[in-house]
């Protein structure tokens, strides 16, 4: 078969990318993704409760033992379905702070500052709907939001207006009570496009190169190996574990862990699957004076209202997210931090097999943060030259002791606003960490035994003009090969400021202009 765009990894970008390549009609555009269509579960907001360790459609893949963690695996979900993780996420919408952006430049990310990107996210969001949480959310958030105004920060109305600093409603990629996946808004309305070709289940093993040139890609699909050529352009799209993964097992990579096993070196890139960044998360648990969503989504009457509801009105719990409310703000070390606030609890402990749509048999909610521009890094490599076997994932989280200070004084303030009258009026007690814990050496054993991944990995295969420090031009195009671009969250020079699936899509949608243009 014999192609002109090949992309691999139908995701937040991936699906996108499709979309604009094919646009034109002249174009002969493949999409492969490894996992399914997506279905009714998905496309509920809720739904995503169901898609968390479902292996179907997560990749559910676990860290290596975690150094700063007291050496624990953390599980790490990437979605595995059309749409990728922007059909099981929890899809807050945040574009990130214009510093974010003008620190990529910065890094080498030359037309990828703020002034560049803005214009970006304002055409994607005209086919992306965006609502906010607040006509859904539940009465709680009221209490969180007056906690947060009684120490000082503002009620922000949009977070993505320009300054993010306040607490409030968070916007999300629902609409109509459906979730506004990449693959609901940009494949369901080009899948009978005659030069779009869309394969499910079908697994990318290795791009083939003739020398430089990367000019084939291989996949597995229902037991058959298939060989593709791609006359103009290969283009990875499967995210910070998937990319470099990929690229690993074809040749570019590090040449010493190539060689390990057995993969022939197309070209020595040892950044490929360096600067690992995510967010590191923790919450305080408390019980409820007051009815939250656990008396809604626990009891199976409750479960079938809330199912009966969304069926026939597409409203209810069932159509928002978990995170209804939250904010940023900066604490007493200087750093960013964002809170989440759910009208919920489940245990996230170890082994995490308990569904969001289980929660606690009495009232209770929980308040997170997490670090917004951490300093730790971690990595991916391939544990073997098996395209099926997942790669080992170093997460680092909380390892640099900066990162340790800012999550302690995180936790801090978190006492603080769970102690301030709007909150103190509705708490029962404090859960977890428990009112036990208060010196500074308990709090960091609590946030070291139960610290998370908030699962926004990027970075893999970070962009830059330097090829010693970088894997990806400012054009998206693997430095030193032909043919070939990476365009994903793995791009991203750093982390942004929040969650980070708006600026997946950005990626994306720019990345598209950028191979047009070429």
């Amino acid at each position: 078969m014999e192609f002109d765009y090949v992309i691999i990894g139908a995701g937040s970008a991936g699906a996108i990318l499709a979309n604009r390549l094919s646009e034109s009609g002249r174009d002969r555009v493949l999409l492969l993704e490894a996992g399914p269509r997506d279905g009714y579960f998905q496309r509920m907001p809720l739904g995503y409760g169901l898609s968390y360790y479902n292996p179907r459609l997560n990749w559910m893949y676990w860290s290596e033992p975690e150094p700063a963690l007291d050496g624990r695996r953390l599980y790490v979900p990437r979605g595995k379905v059309l749409g990728g993780s922007s059909s099981i996420n929890a899809m807050v919408y945040i574009r990130g702070r214009a510093r974010d952006f003008d620190d990529w430049e910065k890094a080498g990310a030359k037309g990828w500052g703020w002034r560049e990107v803005e214009p970006v996210y304002e055409a994607l969001e005209r086919r992306l709907e965006i609502e906010s949480a607040e006509p859904a959310a539940h009465a709680l958030c009221e209490n969180f939001i007056a906690a947060g105004e009684s120490l000082g920060l503002r009620h922000i109305g949009d977070f993505n207006s320009g300054d993010q600093t306040g607490v409030g409603y968070y916007p999300v990629n629902i609409a109509r009570g459906l979730r506004q996946s990449t693959a609901r808004v940009f494949l369901d309305p080009v899948r009978r496009r005659k030069n779009l070709r869309i394969e499910t289940g079908a697994l990318a093993t290795k791009i083939e190169f003739d020398g430089r040139k990367a000019v084939a890609v291989h996949y597995t699909q229902r037991n058959a190996s298939t060989r593709v050529l791609a006359h103009r352009e290969i283009i990875v799209s499967c995210g910070a574990v998937g990319s470099p993964q990929l690229l690993q097992l074809s040749g570019v990579g590090c040449a010493a862990l190539l060689h390990k096993y057995g993969i022939a070196v197309i070209q020595d890139t040892p950044e490929v699957g360096r600067n690992l960044q995510d967010h590191a998360a923790y919450d305080h648990y408390y019980r409820s004076q007051r009815p939250t969503m656990n008396e809604q989504l626990r009891p199976l009457l409750g479960k079938t209202i809330a199912a009966i509801r969304y069926a026939l009105l597409r409203d209810g719990p069932l159509a928002n997210t978990m995170n209804h409310a939250g904010g940023f703000f900066k604490s007493v070390t200087g750093a960013d931090l964002q809170l989440y606030f759910c009208p919920s609890s489940y245990d996230r402990s170890p082994p995490k097999t308990r569904r969001m749509t289980n929660p606690d048999p009495f009232p209770g909610f929980s308040i997170s943060i997490s670090t917004c521009r951490p300093r730790s890094v971690g990595s991916i490599e391939i544990k073997s030259a098996a395209a099926d076997e997942p790669p080992a994932i170093h997460l680092n989280l909380i390892r640099e002791p900066e990162d340790m200070a800012d999550m302690l004084a995180g936790a801090r303030f978190l006492r603080r606003l769970a102690t301030a009258g709007p909150l103190k009026q509705v708490i029962a007690e404090e859960l977890k960490p428990g009112p036990a814990t208060q010196s500074d050496d308990d709090m960091i054993a609590d946030i070291r035994a139960r610290s998370y991944s908030i699962f926004h990995l990027c970075g893999t295969c970070r962009m830059g003009d330097d090829p010693r420090r970088s894997v990806v031009d400012r054009h998206l195009k693997v430095h030193g090969l032909e043919n070939l671009r990476v365009i994903d969250a793995s791009v991203f020079p750093n982390v942004t400021t929040g969650n980070i699936n708006a600026p997946a899509m950005m990626v994306g949608w720019k990345g598209v202009e950028i191979v047009l243009a070429a």
